[in-house]
């Protein structure tokens, strides 16, 4: 294969993911214009449409998901090597990019990577949060954290934290006239604040497990947010229960500011991990922030 026509399938990877020429000329630093001759001439050797393009939206045709599936991870790993090549012969550097929640970003993540970005000032780290089971390999990133039971088996997991528990709680304000529940069925009785999931658009539904029994609860109430720090805010105001991460809320139950209820029902779960893919190979950059993530007992 020629290099342009290589380069041609990289900006088609690019403008089917962004969905805009727009936004994929600017990542790329060519004009409209040009990236659009660019398009029309792949699909031109290969006898296809692969994008659909209306004044306000680019989509990828059948063709052209077909053909984003089949060469994004591949192009992703080449790009994965020639930087891990140029890194053999200088100092560690280059931008890793890493999927996470809110809460694991402020209590794990950016303490640990204070330290490695002060020793090496080439590496970056771009973090974004999100709540999905995003597909790192499709959307390009180097890692993502999530609980350890959420990471797929054919990713390669290095624990970065100690076990963790969620927690159910409310302001002592919501209490005075509501009935505190002592068993996760009774949180159908009061107003709790949700987060939504990106994925596919559903509520995240509360987990709790005592002894040999294991719930799913899917509350209901009038707030529902995509990130905790709004969820533990709307709690804070009396406007609800919900449920959050045992290190988030622990502060404001020791100030009293929040009341904590279902504890015994809230057992421990794996903490976080970091996953990427097996086949990765590891630039010398991503090698020492796995170390400096690395979680040690």
């Amino acid at each position: 294969m020629k290099r342009g026509h290589l380069d041609d399938l990289s900006a088609f990877v690019i403008v089917a993911r962004e969905r805009s020429f727009t936004k994929a000329a600017a990542k790329l630093g060519v004009s409209q214009s040009a990236l659009s001759y660019t398009i029309k001439q792949l699909e031109a050797r290969l006898k296809l449409r692969l994008l659909t393009r209306t004044t306000r939206s680019v989509s990828p045709t059948a063709a052209g998901e077909r053909l984003l599936r089949s060469i994004g991870p591949r192009l992703a790993e080449i790009e994965a090597e020639l930087v891990a090549l140029s890194e053999l012969s200088e100092k560690p550097s280059g931008t890793i990019r890493i999927t996470a929640t809110e809460y694991a970003t402020n209590a794990v993540l950016l303490p640990k990577l204070a330290k490695l970005l002060r020793s090496y000032p080439d590496i970056k780290v771009e973090i974004i949060c999100d709540y999905g089971l995003t597909d790192i390999v499709t959307e390009r990133f180097d890692a993502g954290v999530r609980d350890g039971e959420q990471v797929a088996k054919d990713m390669i997991a290095v624990r970065i934290g100690p076990d963790a528990r969620m927690a159910v709680v409310g302001s002592p304000s919501y209490f005075r006239s509501r009935r505190e529940p002592k068993k996760p069925q009774e949180l159908v009785e009061h107003n709790c604040v949700n987060l939504r999931l990106p994925t596919h658009g559903g509520l995240y539904a509360w987990e709790f497990e005592k002894g040999a029994r294991e719930l799913k609860v899917r509350v209901e109430g009038q707030l529902f947010f995509n990130a905790t720090s709004q969820m533990l805010e709307a709690a804070l105001a009396g406007l609800g229960l919900t449920y959050l991460p045992e290190g988030l809320v622990q502060p404001y139950i020791n100030k009293g500011r929040l009341k904590r209820v279902l504890e015994d029902w809230c057992a421990p779960y794996p903490g976080y991990h970091l996953y990427y893919p097996s086949r990765r190979q590891p630039s010398a950059a991503f090698a020492l922030l796995v170390e400096a993530l690395r979680h040690r007992d």
